[in-house]
């Protein structure tokens, strides 16, 4: 071998790991700029629903009184 097909196989070899580290790293950097966009967005406060709650009796067993007149 000369030292042009090295240098052939080197350039080779670089451009391979050259591609590799777009595909696996391209990604990576569009999901983070996605990320510090929404994290850079102001927060969204949707309408509240009714927070009333139900009563629940302290004992089950109790029923009510009923009036009898």
């Amino acid at each position: 071998m000369n030292g042009s097909s090295i240098h052939r196989s080197n350039q080779r070899v670089w451009t391979v790991v050259c591609a590799v580290a777009a595909v696996v790293l391209g990604p990576a950097a569009v999901t983070a700029s996605a990320l510090e966009q929404a994290n850079a967005a102001p927060l969204h406060h949707g309408v509240k629903a009714d927070q009333s709650h139900a009563y629940l009796p302290t004992d089950p067993t109790r029923r009510r009184a009923t009036a009898t007149t």
